[in-house]
């Protein structure tokens, strides 16, 4: 195969995940605390001998949006989201994950945790618990959480020091490779819940160019192909 052969492949195979990708924020249009993603490309030049230099685009990487969602008022006590940066902490069995997803419950022994058992931690790294007794209770915008007009609890708010170090592990649970830190800026407000910061617009857009390129690369190697078996005819002939 020729060298525009193998770039047109390597440029088939970059739309192909980027079409996945698109496919999968539009699915998620409508998932509680979904954060979007795309397709980060670097570009490769190779020197070819005798010959011109190659360039090929790779996707390399993903990078997770960090767009505000809609806020949609719920009135659940146990429903919270997140105004400005920042994620809810969660215990889960292979380690911490981040999500900004606020729609949580009581378990059987008092802790809040996600709809998937896991716990939600609190400022301190530590589980949250509620005290079976506990009745009116208020989350303050800092996470504070009072019952009867008495401090119990408060949620932590966490986000990673370098944002590229976001890898999605599931909808809306994310892991990091490097650190977390506290977030002080941002704020929890309760009876809400955060929709997914998706433009589906924008989406459908992208995917309708994404397939007009692989379209165009497709028809150039089927072109391409069949130039070289004409050759191939006419040589042998």
């Amino acid at each position: 195969m020729e060298n525009t052969g193998y770039t047109t492949l390597t440029r088939q195979s970059g739309l192909l995940r980027e079409m996945q990708v698109i496919a999968n924020n539009i699915a998620n249009a409508g998932t509680t605390g979904y954060r979007s993603e795309t397709l980060i490309f670097a570009e490769y030049v190779q020197k070819v001998e005798n010959g011109p230099s190659i360039s090929m685009a790779t996707p390399t990487a993903r990078s997770i949006s960090g767009l505000q969602g809609a806020l949609q008022p719920t009135g659940g006590t146990l429903d919270f989201a997140i105004e400005g940066d920042g994620f809810f902490l969660i215990q889960a069995a292979d380690g911490n994950k981040l999500t900004r997803a606020g729609s949580f419950s009581l378990s059987a022994a008092g802790e809040l945790v996600t709809h998937d058992g896991h716990r939600v931690l609190d400022a301190g790294g530590a589980p949250v618990f509620v005290p079976p007794t506990a009745t009116d209770m208020r989350v303050a915008a800092d996470g504070s959480i009072s019952a009867e007009g008495r401090l119990i609890g408060q949620i932590g708010l966490f986000r990673p020091l370098d944002p590229n170090d976001l890898i999605r592990e599931g909808g809306t649970l994310f892991r990091t490779m490097g650190d977390t830190e506290p977030v002080q800026d941002a704020r929890i407000v309760q009876g809400f819940l955060e929709g997914a910061n998706v433009d589906p617009i924008s989406e459908v857009a992208r995917m309708v160019e994404v397939q007009r390129a692989y379209e165009m690369g497709q028809n150039f190697l089927e072109n391409e192909n069949n130039r070289i078996r004409e050759t191939l005819k006419t040589l042998i002939r």
